[in-house]
């Protein structure tokens, strides 16, 4: 028991901030980028905030809370943490569903899970998605974001859980009764933001965007609607109330939300590691530290959350070197609450939708798509499936679907490099010996591959139709791995070339594959049999013997065995 308590506070100690994680601070450089962060994700937290159904404040609740407690437990120094464009696309039905309580309790559910995942370990398995499937739903989260604001660019309403039907709805609407003021305020925000990016990246255009459409609005009474009021503060911490049946129906969609805050925090936290000298996450502490973000922000009425590529990159670009700039990034976004309130109910949600217009855009990146797609077809199959799942269904359903498919493709490509190859049988390259063993009707073949499911039946099934044949020699000292179908149809083979009398010799079994032709019987009858041999020349002079055998000659079988 005293092993097993030892164990789990080393496991439990190894996921806590330690001192060792301010070591890098640079005080000055750390506050100019948590500042600098803290304006750009302004507009992008009350615009997902909205987007997501529950509020403009809720979207700020989110990201002070929960970039404050990602700063300290996460498992990155520079990664930035709040609400994201693809958390608010799962999010959408389930507060249709189940109302704000429903949003705010699978925000609780999931922190508990992305905890348990952490401490299992589980942030290793980041490294098996393809890039394919993570450009795929990267495409398909940018598409549903731009459909998601049309409403609020044209300034029309329009409801409904299906972005496509949403967007039609939209510009039907606005079609029959079109008005230009949020238009013009959308599309004046999205240029400029994308424009700006283009020419001082580092300057935060979103945000000067929406104070200029906001002063707009307000000054020459433009009439476009603005956001709800947000509090002037944090609000108190409260527990949500859902009945026990909705609480049992909403696991699943914590899950969903788990598995995608996961995701996007893990890569998010790979791109930081690529984009800064000297970084390297803890994938299971960044697990850990989503998981405590996740329950903290429901408790004050926010959203869930996950780290954001997008703001992350700009703090590291801003210099960051510790998680004093996503500390100093929250604390920036509360005085926003604090002292702002008043005038950050008075921006047009027009601006927020050209906010988040622009932002979509700028997620596509068109020459990474673009060499994908020219890699092979199996890639691009795979980027375009999941970017249309994912739109069409959710987003979980879109990277399994990606995943089986970039399985189904790597499979495939696998089976394809296993060979079937005849060989010579002797070492020295003796013409007239290779046509003597011709002629006494011995064949080598050296299986060079894996031996497994997708790939055995071909050559094996192959294999067993050879004619005119005595004596089989199957080198197997160049096979890779073997898996119980590649052993049954390896048996069957031997099976069928034995009942037609052509005797079967293995040589070079590799110990690993021992145990799967044991299970299988396979092993067992060859040894029994004495066709199992170390080296193929070992193999070689047993054949002979058993040709000499066939040909009922004793002088040829004396001379094979010496």
């Amino acid at each position: 028991m005293t092993g097993r308590l030892q164990r789990w506070w080393s496991r439990t100690a190894g996921l806590l901030p330690t001192r060792q994680d301010w070591t890098h601070t640079r005080p000055r450089r750390d506050l100019m980028a948590g500042v600098t962060v803290g304006l750009v994700a302004l507009p992008l937290a009350l615009g997902f905030g909205v987007s997501s159904g529950m509020g403009a404040g809720a979207g700020l609740v989110t990201a002070i809370v929960a970039g404050a407690l990602a700063a300290v437990f996460g498992g990155s120094r520079v990664q930035v943490s709040g609400p994201t464009g693809a958390m608010t696309v799962v999010l959408v039905p389930i507060i249709a569903t189940y109302g704000a309580d429903g949003v705010l309790v699978v925000g609780l559910l999931a922190g508990l899970i992305l905890i348990g995942l952490g401490y299992a370990g589980s942030g290793r398995f980041i490294r098996y998605v393809p890039v394919p499937v993570v450009e795929g739903f990267t495409v398909g989260i940018a598409a549903i974001i731009g459909l998601q604001q049309l409403p609020a660019a044209l300034g029309v309403q329009a409801a409904g859980e299906k972005v496509v039907a949403l967007a039609w709805d939209a510009a039907t609407s606005f079609a029959a009764n079109p008005t230009w003021a949020a238009p013009a305020i959308a599309a004046g925000v999205a240029t400029g933001m994308m424009a700006g990016a283009r020419w001082r990246p580092g300057v935060p255009f979103s945000l000067i965007g929406v104070v200029a459409a906001t002063v707009a609005n307000v000054a020459f009474g433009l009439g476009a609607a603005t956001i709800s009021r947000i509090p002037s503060g944090l609000p108190a911490p409260h527990l949500p109330q859902v009945p026990l049946g909705d609480l049992q129906a909403l696991v699943l969609p914590a899950v969903a939300v788990a598995s995608l805050a996961a995701l996007e925090s893990l890569l998010s936290a790979t791109v930081a590691d690529g984009m800064s000298v000297g970084q390297r996450h803890d994938s299971d502490r960044e697990l850990v530290g989503q998981g405590l973000a996740n329950l903290g922000a429901p408790l004050f009425g926010g959203i869930p959350a996950t780290a954001a590529i997008a703001r992350t990159a700009v703090n590291v670009r801003a210099g960051a070197t510790s998680r004093l700039a996503a500390l100093t990034h929250a604390v920036v976004l509360l005085a926003v609450v604090l002292v702002a309130a008043r005038w950050v109910s008075e921006i047009p949600l027009a601006a927020l939708a050209g906010v988040l217009i622009a932002t979509a855009t700028q997620m596509v990146r068109v020459s990474s798509l673009a060499a994908l797609v020219r890699s092979t077809r199996g890639d691009a199959a795979v980027l375009v499936i999941t970017a249309a799942a994912t739109v069409v269904f959710d987003l979980v359903t879109a990277v399994i679907l990606g995943l089986v498919v970039a399985g189904f493709v790597a499979l495939r490509q696998t089976a394809r490099t296993a060979r079937l190859d005849e060989v010579p049988l002797d070492q020295a390259d003796h013409t007239h010996e290779e046509q003597d063993l011709l002629d006494q009707h011995i064949v080598a073949y050296r299986i060079d591959g894996p031996l497994f499911f997708a790939a055995a039946h071909d050559f094996l099934l192959e294999l067993a139709e050879v004619s005119n044949v005595r004596v089989v020699v199957l080198r197997m000292s160049r096979v890779t791995t073997i898996d119980a179908t590649g052993a049954h149809v390896l048996a069957d083979t031997i099976s069928r070339l034995e009942s037609r009398g052509v005797t079967v010799l293995l040589s070079g079994i590799q110990p690993a594959h021992e145990r799967v032709l044991r299970e299988l019987g396979v092993h067992g009858r060859l040894a029994h049999e004495r066709h199992l041999f170390g080296s193929t020349p070992e193999a070689i002079a047993h054949a002979r013997v058993h040709a000499a055998r066939i040909d009922h000659s004793p002088a040829d079988a004396a001379s094979a065995e010496s």
